[in-house]
This record gives C-alpha cells, structure tokens and sequence, in this order.
C-alpha cells in the first residue's frame, strides 16, 4: 500500500494517510464533514447543469479554472457526506497541473478504507466525482496556450 502512497501527490498522500489512520467508519464520517466545512461557498449561478457530476444519488456540482497554470477546483453537494468527498478532493488536487490530475489513478479511493466504509452508491458517487474532476482538469488543460 505504501507503493501507492508514494505516488501519489503529497497533499492527497496526507489525506488519505489520515484516512487510514482513522479505524472506526464513525471518525471516518467525522473528517469527511470536516472536509465539507473547510470548502468554500460554491456560486448558486454555477449550479448548471454542465458542472453536475453524473451518476450521483445526492446534486454535486464542480467547477474547474486555471491559476497559475495549476487546476482549481471548486464543488458542492446537497448531502455533507458527499459534500465532503468534494472537499476531500478539492484538497487533495490544490495545486496540481491538469497533466498531474489527468494521469492520477483512482486506486487512493480503496487505499482511504472509504468504499468499506460508504454506500456502494456513495463509493461509487465518489469515484463518478473524481473521474469529473479529471474531465475538467483535461479541458482546463485544453484552453491551455501551448
């Protein structure tokens, strides 16, 4: 597991180290709140339906822009558990390039002990959210001036 790790970027390692240093599904839930306070307000006028992620039981909107050439990720959610799968990986992606998103694998999902932990609908809401995620980061990458 620690080969995963070691791939991934540090704030997503960090993340999902913290994760499974949680043992019980009740922490677990407890940080995913956490996380679903610490995003910021997300724009009522970007609830639209091309920033919805599909495949999602609960209304979750993404948002992608470039700073700096790095993405940044804003989202919302009308449940706070999955609001804070939003948070988690708006966190986890700060200051990553749409290359470094694009050619993340989702494989740290298992390795937070999330999917144990979630509904299947959740578990899978989480990874549709992540998969959005990449497709916004790869057309943020190209509105990129090359």
């Amino acid at each position: 597991m620690s080969s995963t790790l070691d791939s991934l970027p540090p704030a997503l390692a960090k993340i999902v180290q913290r994760f499974q240093r949680a043992a019980e599904p009740k922490r677990r839930y407890e940080q995913l709140i956490w996380y679903a306070q610490k995003l910021n307000e997300f724009p009522e006028a970007d609830k639209l339906p091309e920033n919805k992620v599909p495949g999602c039981v609960s209304q979750v909107y993404i948002t992608a822009a470039l700073d700096d050439n790095k993405v940044v990720f804003q989202g919302d959610s009308d449940s706070q558990l999955t609001k804070g799968l939003v948070g988690l990986l708006v966190e986890g992606l700060k200051g990553l390039t749409p290359t470094e998103i694009v050619q993340l694998t989702p494989d740290f999902i298992q390795a937070t002990g999330l999917n144990v932990s979630l509904t299947p609908s959740r578990a899978n809401g989480f990874y549709n959210i992540f998969k959005t995620m990449q497709k916004k980061a790869l057309e943020c990458k190209l509105d990129m001036p090359n």
